[in-house]
C-alpha cells in the first residue's frame, strides 16, 4: 500500500535537520512526478506527547520528503506535517517505510 494517511497528533515533531532541496547521489534535483517542481527533505524526531500518568515512550527520527517548498524551518523548531503519509517499500532483500508530507507548518 502506498501513500497511506497518518495521524501524528500524539506526537510532537522537532526539526532536527533543516529543510534542503532533494537531490540524488550525482547531486541532481528530485522532482515531483510530472512536473519540474522539486521536492525537499527534513528530518524531525517524534517524541510521543505524555500521557496523563507522564509516560512519554521512546522517539524515532524520521526523514520526511515534502512536496512544497517549507521555506525557512530552523533545526530545533517544533512543526506540524500537512497531510502526512506512508509508504512501504522492498529492494533487494531489504525494507522500510518512506514518509512525506505536503508541507510543514512551525509552530513555536
Amino acid at each position: 500500500m502506498r501513500n497511506i494517511p497518518v495521524d501524528l497528533s500524539g506526537y510532537r515533531l522537532r526539526v532536527v535537520e533543516e529543510p534542503s532541496i532533494k537531490a540524488d547521489q550525482d547531486g541532481r534535483v528530485i522532482t515531483a512526478y510530472g512536473t519540474d517542481d522539486p521536492l525537499y527533505t527534513v528530518a524531525v524526531f517524534a517524541k510521543p506527547v505524555a500521557t496523563e500518568d507522564g509516560y512519554r515512550g521512546k522517539g524515532e527520527e524520521l526523514k520526511v520528503t515534502l512536496t512544497t517548498d517549507p521555506g525557512q524551518v530552523e533545526e530545533g523548531s517544533l512543526v506540524e506535517l500537512i497531510g502526512p503519509t506512508v509508504s512501504h517499500w522492498e529492494r533487494d532483500g531489504r525494507s522500510g517505510l518512506t514518509w512525506k508530507a505536503r508541507g510543514l507548518k512551525v509552530l513555536n
